[in-house]
């Protein structure tokens, strides 16, 4: 997650033009047949909104019943999502790198443990906590001698409101790992040099360190802002409209796949706007220490008073119960409850197809991801650089306008397929890939690339540039070169992509409910289904594998945490 964040600045940050000229057009092609497979999706569903043609009537209802709506919805929802992660986030951030309290360092890397839960899951897991069946509003009857909801008022988790709060409390760790990173990194100087002018707590925070890590905040929360936009099972379980909902509605319910394309390019511009508007924001923000060794440096945290240090301690603290702890009781208990789940025959093909189509997603992905590395390492050209970024433009996309582009490209070709072999050789093919799961691995390599592509870059950045001269100068063709020195030296970033791309595509519902073939199961979609005709309690067993399976890079990064020590 560190590697995506940081490829993120990197990526936006004005470059000067390359002079290399490229003596191979080998390199160029490769990356434009990644680029073109990756941006099929895209580039169809815009098509679609531009050429498909819309009834009227049902056009003139989409422009004024559904948009407006789904419209607002989807930006109160961002806001309220955007402002909760931002504070929660950024604020655990600065508490965890400014003071010495109870537990800090235990909180340092719990805080990121929430990341692991998929908002789905901890939409369904939240609903039945907060339900007036639930063990809050039970308690409270208990407590206060209430006998039915007329008595009371509790605020109703099913709204958009209730959205925000479930996605924030799963989403902040975006903005905590990107803040307290770059908070760490200030080092002793700047903030030392803020108090010796006089400056507060108060002030050094707000008017010293925040700006600096304005850059840093602002790609975590454009990554917060998309992963909340992609959501498609925790805003239809709490009945919230939002555009990805309004997309997925009028092409399956309404049949109208012109209206739902329409609706998805209304959502790609968001989704432009907020990578043009992160641009902007940083166009000229770099900060740096004046001398290497101040970013191994850690600041001196400060030492409050008792009750601040109670007080942070629990800041810390509510963010893991809500975000981490509620989830996995819950689901946790349904799935202790019904332990004969795991041995069912449709929770082991739903393990057993996710397990598949992770491995063979990952190792598509990350093969991809390093051939586009390893040809911009080898000919270096602005035009090859573009297509690069270009291709890892699916990761801002949400699943269901993949899904959406995807499947109409897909059933275009074998159509045409089959009408040529029809024609010519008497032969039907029927439909080959859309409606298979090649199509939900299309999908999700499409997705996921980016994933692959920053850790993979950050890998290959630490290599030192003359490996490559000294490989030739021994007679090491470029393919050796890069086969034989520099594979080697990225397996732990291989691996770490691999990992990261296969628990993302074991979580990915969005593309997958879209796109898979009929009695094709995921550990994801076996928990939607359940939780579609209300009984949760039966896909709990898929979701506490789902989340043991997360847990895996969370605990790698949460690892990585914990060698923060004070110097």
């Amino acid at each position: 997650m560190e590697a995506l964040l940081s490829e993120w600045r990197l990526r936006i940050q004005p470059r000067r033009s390359q002079t290399i000229r490229i003596t191979s057009k080998r390199p160029l092609f490769a990356v434009g047949i990644i680029a073109a497979l990756a941006l099929l999706p895209i580039v169809t569903v815009i098509g679609i909104a531009l050429l498909g043609e819309t009834d009227p009537a049902q056009w003139r209802h989409l422009t004024q019943a559904v948009l407006p709506n789904a419209l607002g919805t989807t930006l109160w929802l961002l806001l309220l999502v955007g402002f909760g992660t931002t504070v929660i986030g950024v604020g655990t951030a600065w508490l965890i790198a400014t003071y010495e309290f109870p537990g800090r360092r235990f909180f340092a890397w719990m805080l990121v443990l929430p990341i692991a839960v998929p908002p789905y899951l901890a939409a369904y897991a939240f609903a039945e906590f907060l339900t007036y069946t639930g063990p809050v509003q039970g308690a409270l009857r208990a407590v206060f001698g209430w006998q039915s909801a007329r008595d009371y008022w509790f605020p109703d988790i099913r709204s958009t409101p209730g959205a925000a709060l479930v996605m924030g409390v799963v989403l902040y760790p975006y903005l905590y790992l990107a803040a307290r990173v770059i908070f760490l990194m200030q080092g002793r100087n700047i903030a030392d040099v803020a108090r010796t002018l006089g400056a507060g707590t108060g002030k050094v925070f707000g008017r010293v360190m925040l700006p600096t890590a304005r850059p840093a905040i602002v790609a975590g929360l454009a990554l917060v802002m998309m992963e909340t936009l992609n959501d498609i099972g925790a805003v239809e379980h709490l009945g919230v409209r939002t555009l990805t909902f309004a997309i997925y509605d009028t092409w399956l319910s309404r049949g109208s796949l012109a209206g739902a394309a329409q609706l998805a390019a209304v959502m790609m511009t968001i989704i432009f706007s907020l990578v043009l508007a992160e641009n902007w924001a940083r166009r000229r923000q770099i900060f740096h220490g004046s001398r290497a060794t101040q970013m191994m440096s850690r600041p001196v945290r400060q030492l409050p008073s008792f009750g601040p240090k109670l007080a942070m301690s629990a800041a810390c603290a509510l963010p893991i119960l809500f975000g981490f702890g509620i989830p996995v009781a819950v689901l946790g208990r349904y799935a202790f409850n019904r332990s004969e789940q795991f041995t069912s025959p449709a929770l082991m093909d739903a393990l057993g197809n996710s397990i598949l189509l992770g491995a063979v997603v990952a190792a598509v992905t990350v093969m991809l991801a390093f051939t586009m590395l390893a040809a911009g390492r080898l000919e270096r050209s602005r035009l090859l650089g573009s297509l690069s970024r270009l291709s890892t433009l699916g990761y801002a996309m949400p699943g269901t306008i993949l899904g959406l582009g995807l499947l109409f490209a897909l059933t275009t070709f074998d159509n045409s397929l089959d009408r040529f072999l029809r024609a010519n050789f008497n032969i039907s093919t029927g439909l080959l890939l859309s409606g298979s799961a090649i199509a939900v691995g299309y999908a999700c390599t499409a997705r996921f690339l980016a994933l692959a592509d920053a850790n993979l870059r950050a890998g290959m950045q630490k290599l030192p540039p003359h490996i490559d001269h000294a490989a030739r100068s021994l007679g090491a063709g470029s393919g050796r070169s890069l086969f034989k020195i520099l594979l080697p030296l990225l397996k732990p970033a291989l691996g770490t992509a691999y990992i990261l791309v296969f628990v993302d595509t074991v979580k990915e519902l969005s593309a997958t409910i879209l796109l898979r073939p009929f009695g094709f199961n995921t550990l994801a979609t076996h928990v939607y289904e359940n939780a579609s005709r209300g009984a949760v309690e039966d896909g709990a067993a898929a979701a506490i594998l789902i989340l043991f399976l997360a847990m895996i890079p969370v605990l790698l990064l949460s690892y990585s945490l914990r060698r923060d020590k004070p110097v």
